[in-house]
C-alpha cells in the first residue's frame, strides 16, 4: 500500500518502543513506520529518498528480516533515526 496515512499510533506506544532495546525486525519495521508516518511521507516517497527500491520500504515495514543492513541504515539516514551498538564488551572498552 502506497497511500499517505495520518494515522499515528498512541504516544505511548511510540515512547515503548523507541525507549527500549529493539528485538526483532518487526520491531524495526514499527519504528520506521512510525517515524515515516510523522514525516508526512507515503513508502514510495521514502524509498525514492532513500535512494532504495519501492519494495524495501514495505519489506522493513512488515519486518522482513533479510533487508540489507546498508539498505537499512539509508532508510535510518533519511529518517534521522540513529542505531546504538551496546555490550558489556563495548563498555568496558569505553570505560578504559
Amino acid at each position: 500500500c502506497l497511500t499517505r496515512r495520518n494515522s499515528m499510533k498512541n504516544p505511548r506506544e511510540v515512547n515503548e518502543l523507541t525507549a527500549r532495546a529493539v528485538r526483532s525486525s518487526n520491531e524495526i519495521g514499527k519504528i520506521v513506520r512510525l517515524h515515516r508516518e510523522k514525516a508526512n511521507l507515503t513508502q514510495l516517497e521514502l524509498a525514492e529518498l532513500s535512494g532504495v527500491g519501492k519494495t524495501v520500504i514495505f519489506d522493513i515495514e512488515k519486518g522482513k528480516s533479510t533487508v540489507k543492513l546498508e539498505t537499512l541504515l539509508k532508510v535510518f539516514k533519511t529518517l534521522n533515526i540513529s542505531m546504538v551498538l551496546d555490550s558489556p564488551i563495548i563498555d568496558s572498552l569505553v570505560l578504559k
